[in-house]
C-alpha cells in the first residue's frame, strides 16, 4: 500500500488513546477542529526551545526562524498550487478575511456590490456585511436550497451584474458537508469583472486543492482543521495583492506578502502549520514532489472517509425519527454530516453520545446560521458528526448504535 492505514495513523495521533464512558473517545468533531499528531507538537515546540527568535536580525537564531517561515510558505504554496509570495499567514481566518475586505472596501462605494451566500459560515459573510455600513456598499445573499442542502444557482447567477465587485464563497458547508461547484462560480466572476474568494477552511481538509484550477483571487484556510495549530493562511494572487494598500505600519514591507502580515506573526504555530501539511504529505509511502505526494494522501483519504460516510447515512437514515440533511452519499461531497433526532435538542444528543457511548460531537449552528434557519432548525440546530484521517469503521457503527438507543 501506498499511503499508511489508519492503524499506523491512528498511531500518531495520543489523543485518541483517551477513555471515556469505558470506551476509547471517538472524536467526530474534526468538522470544529481535528486532533493533532505528535509531530506537529514536536515541531512547534522544537522551534520555542531551539530557535525562537524575532525576525530580520542577523544572528543564528534569527536568520533560522526567517528560513523556517520561507520554508513554511513554500510547503503551503505546494498545498495549495500557488507560488511562495502569495501565501499570508495570520491568527484565522476570520480575521484575515476581515482584513482584506477592508482593504478592498477602501476603493469601494454607494453602488457596488458584493455577493455571498446563505450555505457559507459567518466567517465568511460578516467581513464582507460590515462593508455595508463602512463604505456604503450592497451586500446580496445567494440562498440555499432547504430541501437538498445546496446553493440555489438560478438565485445566484442572476445576483450578478456589471455593479458586482466579488463573490465571497464557501467551498464546502461546515454544516452540511455540501461542496460547491467553484469552477462555475470562477466562471460567473470572470463574466462579471468580480473578484473571487473562496473560504477553504472546511474544504482544505478533504480535498486538496489548486487555486489556478478553480481560478480564484483569494482563499483563505485554517491549520487546525487539518491536524495543525490555530493558524489562519490565506492566498493572494500576487498581481492584485501587489496593488492592494492594506492597513499596516510604516516600516511594513509594501509588497507581498508581508504586506499584509500585521505586526510579529505566531512564528511556532506556523512552523507547527508546515508540519501539518507534511504530516498529510507523509502519508504517501513512495518518493515524490510534496504535491504529488499530498495528492496520493487525499485520493487514498477521499476514499476510505467516503466509505465511511456512506455507512454512517444508511445506519442513520434507518433510525426511526432521524432526519438528514444536505446531499446524499451518492453526491459529491465532503464526509460531515448534519441530522437531528426527534424529541431531542442536538445539545442533549450530543451529551448523551459522550457520557453513554465516548463519543464527540459537535452541535448547534456552527456559525452556519442561515443553514440552520433555511431548515427551520432555530435555536435547536443540528448534531454534525465528521470523519476525518483517524476515523474508523468500528467508531461509525458505535455512533449508529449510539444513535439508535436515543430514538423513540
Amino acid at each position: 500500500m501506498n499511503v499508511a492505514s489508519v492503524e499506523e495513523i491512528r498511531g500518531c495521533f495520543p489523543a485518541l488513546e483517551r477513555s471515556h464512558a469505558g470506551n476509547l473517545v471517538g472524536y467526530f468533531d474534526g468538522p470544529g477542529g481535528t486532533q493533532v499528531p505528535t509531530a506537529v507538537v514536536k515541531a512547534s515546540t522544537d522551534y520555542l526551545l531551539r530557535h525562537n527568535a524575532n525576525t530580520d536580525w542577523r544572528y543564528p537564531t534569527s536568520i533560522e526562524t526567517d528560513q523556517l517561515l520561507k520554508e513554511a510558505r513554500v510547503t503551503f504554496a505546494d498545498f495549495i498550487g500557488c507560488s511562495e509570495e502569495e501565501i499570508v499567514f495570520g491568527n484565522n481566518m476570520t480575521t484575515l478575511t476581515f482584513h482584506l475586505s477592508r482593504t478592498l472596501g477602501k476603493s469601494w462605494g454607494p453602488g457596488d456590490e458584493v455577493i455571498v451566500t446563505q450555505l457559507d459560515h459567518q466567517a465568511n459573510q460578516a467581513p464582507w456585511r460590515s462593508l455595508e455600513e463602512e463604505c456604503g456598499i450592497t451586500v446580496h445573499t445567494a440562498p440555499m436550497l432547504a430541501e437538498s442542502g445546496k446553493l440555489d444557482w438560478d438565485a445566484l447567477r442572476k445576483l450578478f451584474n456589471q455593479r458586482t465587485r466579488l463573490l465571497a464563497i464557501g467551498g464546502a458547508s461546515n454544516a452540511l458537508g455540501t461542496v460547491n461547484d467553484l469552477e462555475e462560480a470562477a466562471r460567473l466572476c470572470r463574466a462579471a469583472g468580480a473578484y473571487f474568494f473562496v473560504d477553504a477552511v472546511h474544504m482544505a481538509s478533504h480535498q486538496l486543492m489548486n487555486v489556478a484550477e478553480i481560478g480564484c483571487d483569494f482563499l483563505a484556510c485554517s491549520s487546525y482543521k487539518f491536524y495543525g495549530p490555530h493558524v489562519g493562511v490565506l492566498f493572494i494572487r500576487k498581481d492584485i495583492g501587489d496593488s492592494l494598500l492594506p492597513p499596516r505600519l510604516p516600516c511594513t514591507k509594501g509588497y507581498l506578502p508581508e504586506s499584509f502580515e500585521t505586526g510579529t506573526l505566531n512564528h511556532e504555530g506556523i512552523v507547527g502549520a508546515a508540519a501539518a501539511v507534511e504530516f498529510l504529505a507523509g502519508m504517501s509511502k513512495f518518493d515524490g514532489s510534496r504535491r504529488e505526494r499530498l495528492d496520493a494522501a487525499f485520493g487514498t483519504l477521499t476514499v476510505r472517509s467516503h466509505r465511511l460516510l456512506e455507512f454512517l447515512w444508511h445506519g442513520l437514515e434507518e433510525q426511526r425519527g432521524v432526519q438528514l440533511y444536505g446531499p446524499g452519499p451518492n453526491e459529491r461531497r465532503t464526509p460531515t454530516l448534519g441530522f437531528t433526532v426527534k424529541g431531542l435538542d442536538s445539545a442533549a444528543v450530543v451529551e448523551r453520545l459522550a457520557s453513554d457511548s465516548g463519543l464527540f460531537l459537535s452541535h448547534g449552528d456552527f456559525y452556519a446560521s442561515g443553514v440552520t434557519e433555511a431548515l427551520g432548525l432555530g435555536q435547536q440546530g443540528l448534531v454534525r458528526a465528521g470523519c476525518v484521517c483517524y476515523t474508523t469503521e468500528e467508531e461509525v457503527k458505535r455512533l449508529i448504535e449510539g444513535v439508535a438507543s436515543l430514538c423513540p
